[in-house]
């Protein structure tokens, strides 16, 4: 049986997230259309890339290759009437709710729970496509994801971070497994006559 290997990329910073704001559909903050397949050498050319329906998502995967799909189980997080709010200007009980309580929605979206849901059903689809996906996400996704290969409680949800940009590597052969890589080219020793 051949194994499904899935690259999940969190889009690029957006003006948003640097002003400390939930997001909403907006833009990166960076010049992505002169930035276009910069990034496509990463990836063999024999990957599927899909990518989740926001600007943001769709920008990012211009760097990785012209050819994205547009997958809407990668969407991201809908967080109802926050979208675009400051963090810091919420009702501080709906806020606490939505951290601690995973089936609580105070702003009128999804949970998290339904979030982690709809995640799963779509890594479950994933398993009879063998090859490589990448997929251009959002760190809500990400965390889903990291989530249903590790089976960890929905506790976990807010205590993994996900950077602009980073890559998670998963594979499914029988079953999902997180897979951690080195940059060869980063981890070369030194040479002591060299410090």
């Amino acid at each position: 049986m051949l194994a499904t290997r899935l690259t999940l990329i969190c889009h690029a910073v957006t003006p948003l997230q640097k002003q400390g704001r939930f997001p909403d559909d907006e833009a990166v903050a960076m010049d992505w259309q002169g930035a276009a397949l910069s990034l496509a050498h990463r990836y063999k050319a024999t990957r599927s890339l899909v990518c989740a329906p926001e600007a943001r998502a769709r920008q990012t995967a211009g760097l990785f290759g012209a050819d994205a799909v547009v997958e809407d189980a990668l969407r991201d997080g809908d967080l109802g009437q926050w979208k675009g709010q400051q963090i810091g200007q919420l009702d501080t009980e709906a806020l606490g709710a939505w951290l601690t309580q995973s089936t609580c929605a105070p702003h009128g979206g999804e949970s998290v729970d339904q979030l982690c849901a709809r995640v799963g059903q779509w890594m479950a689809s994933l398993e009879a496509q063998p090859g490589h996906i990448v997929a251009i996400t959002h760190p809500f996704v990400i965390r889903a994801a990291l989530l249903h290969v590790m089976q960890l409680p929905v506790a976990m949800f807010y205590r993994i971070d996900v950077e602009p940009l980073s890559a998670t590597e998963l594979r499914f052969n029988n079953v999902w497994r997180l897979r951690l890589e080195t940059d060869m080219a980063k981890s070369t020793p030194r040479n002591e006559s060299n410090p």
